[in-house]
């Protein structure tokens, strides 16, 4: 068979991928027997799956195109044209419900509020959806950012704490509400006053480390704050990671072609 440059290629960034597959894998394996919060069930199987397919679109490329298995790698396109446009639809879905909302600054502060109302109602409902809502909280508690946010500024006055610039899980989940007017304690230590208030979130608050600000509305603001700057950093890198897929796929349909004209000249010609 003639040497073709394309197929080639396509072998090696397969076997490169194949090669990466091991440890997501891996990962995912681990994670399922190792782990020990809910967060980190959370992710073994979707790791695990990822690992699966990318290990078995890897081999079906690598030998459709050194092997010269067209229908292999016929298979192999067409999973790629789906990842493609499941590819370009999550960018177009991430940046349609990340841009809506974002924090209100306060006079005075260094930080910014949060209202749940502000952001798209696709996220709204995620977060709002109890059960949802519930493996959130078991994550944010895991993590420790209030215990972090609470020994970072433990020392710091009332005027001091007041100019920190938060992150908006801290400002939402571990701090309460700027509408309740709470004496200053210490960063997640209020004292709550008697009064009727405006924003329903001044009623859930607690100094429980384990209770704080966790099941408001500014909480579940904060959190996906966060999730939105993070989508669009994800949404970006899936750009880039489209561009190459698509230069791989051009460069699989090569490969392709190469096969069948090589598959037709070898039934062509009998010695």
């Amino acid at each position: 068979m003639a040497f073709r440059l394309s197929n080639n290629l396509v072998g090696i960034l397969n076997f490169i991928t194949f090669l990466l597959s091991i440890p997501i894998l891996g990962a995912g394996i681990w994670l399922s027997r190792e782990g020990v919060t809910e967060c980190e069930r959370f992710l073994d199987k979707p790791v695990i799956v990822i690992g699966v397919f990318l290990m078995v679109v890897s081999l079906a490329g690598l030998i459709g195109a050194c092997c010269g298995v067209s229908w292999l790698l016929w298979l192999y396109l067409v999973v790629m044209f789906l990842l493609i446009l499941l590819g370009i639809t999550f960018t177009i879905f991430a940046f349609v419900v990340t841009n809506k909302g974002a924090g209100e600054a306060l006079s005075g502060k260094g930080y910014k509020e949060y209202r749940l109302g502000d952001y798209s109602n696709w996220l709204q409902k995620r977060v709002t959806n109890q059960k949802n809502w519930n493996k959130i909280k078991s994550c944010l508690a895991d993590s420790k950012v209030c215990t972090d946010f609470r020994e970072k500024y433990l020392n710091d006055t009332v005027a001091e704490f007041y100019q920190e610039h938060l992150s908006a899980v801290q400002s939402g989940c571990c701090k309460p509400s700027n509408d309740c007017q709470f004496t200053y304690v210490g960063p997640t230590n209020w004292t709550k006053e008697n009064g009727v208030y405006t924003n329903s979130d001044c009623n859930l608050w607690d100094n429980n480390p384990n209770t704080l600000c966790f099941n408001c509305q500014a909480c579940k603001a904060g959190f996906i704050d966060n999730l939105k700057s993070s989508w669009k950093k994800v949404a970006v890198i899936n750009i880039v990671f489209l561009v190459f897929l698509i230069v791989v796929y051009s460069v699989g349909c090569c490969a392709f072609r190469n096969n069948r004209r090589d598959n037709a000249f070898q039934q062509g010609w009998k010695p």
